[in-house]
């Protein structure tokens, strides 16, 4: 906080619900270590007060903001101009103010490959199967198109955001030698076939995180293969409902979305302040934090 003066640079996090995000923790360690005059905060924000936050960004002549479900597609029109990746996904995580003039990225995707690549698995070559379609599923089964996986199935729920799984399907075919395909989770046999199928599962949903702690679209641990690859972009809490049930059916291959977390942050990080965020004392903070939080439960 001695950072903090009357020049400190402010950057957000625009999402609901975002009290338990790890992203301040993350995004001002790394400000203190480089010595860097910003502050970042998170702010809950959804629906109707989506407009009114992003209006802030250039009234208050903020750097920028994070974007996390559910306003990752409906931020788009208030946005002043979208790079590559946000064009190719229909989706932003990530804002930048240049003046007053917002654009709009996305770093979700590259967060995942390069984490999984940091495990010890290359999306190249692979079946990825990615459920959900409103938020960080698009730029994952976008991203994974880009870095050479053979076949993508993106499922989700027969909701408004199953054309959002159609459209990424329609431009990975049309824009990458990858094939794609979508399908309905409610066809309870086709998503059985499709985990069967897949080397890679991805759920990019909500589901596992408050307030759906405890739930899993996979709830049988036959449902899944011994060699299948399952990686779950919620962070908090570390062990999903979904991870238990993968080590339960004895999968050594299971993640959860903190190391996509922190590659997806310095990728914002770079382009807010044109600096490498330095990874190892941000892992270190976010550990110690989590550590912290978990001794503050229990009690």
């Amino acid at each position: 906080m001695t950072r903090i003066d009357g020049h400190t640079i402010l950057i957000g996090l625009m999402a609901y619900p975002i009290r338990h995000s790890m992203s301040p923790t993350m995004h001002n360690t790394a400000f203190e270590a480089l010595g860097l005059n910003y502050a970042y905060l998170a702010f809950d924000i959804d629906g109707p007060q989506l407009a009114d936050g992003v209006k802030a960004l250039r009234t208050l002549d903020m750097r920028g903001a994070n974007i996390s479900m559910p306003n990752k597609q409906a931020i788009l029109p208030h946005l002043d101009q979208l790079d590559q990746s946000a064009e190719l996904t229909g989706a932003v995580n990530t804002v930048v103010n240049d003046d007053g003039v917002l654009t709009g990225y996305t770093t979700d995707g590259i967060g995942f490959v390069n984490d999984m690549k940091k495990k010890g698995h290359d999306v190249k070559g692979k079946k990825v199967l990615v459920v959900g379609a409103g938020g960080a599923g698009i730029p994952i089964a976008a991203q994974s198109a880009i870095e050479g996986a053979v076949e993508i199935r993106v499922a989700n729920r027969q909701d408004d955001h199953l054309q959002n799984a159609k459209d990424i399907a329609q431009t990975i075919n049309d824009k990458t030698d990858a094939v794609a395909s979508t399908l309905a989770l409610e066809d309870e046999e086709a998503f059985k076939e499709a985990l069967a199928w897949a080397d890679i599962y991805v759920d990019a949903t909500g589901v596992g995180m408050k307030p759906l702690e405890g739930k899993s679209l996979v709830e049988n641990p036959t449902w899944l293969k011994k060699d299948l690859v399952v990686y779950d972009t919620v962070y908090a809490p570390r062990t999903t409902k979904l991870m238990e049930v993968a080590k339960d059916a004895g999968l050594q291959a299971v993640y959860n979305g903190l190391g996509m977390m922190i590659e997806q942050g310095a990728a914002a990080f770079k382009l807010w302040t044109g600096q490498d965020m330095p990874i190892d004392k941000v892992e270190a903070a976010m550990v110690a934090k989590d550590k912290e939080n978990e001794q503050r439960t229990s009690h």
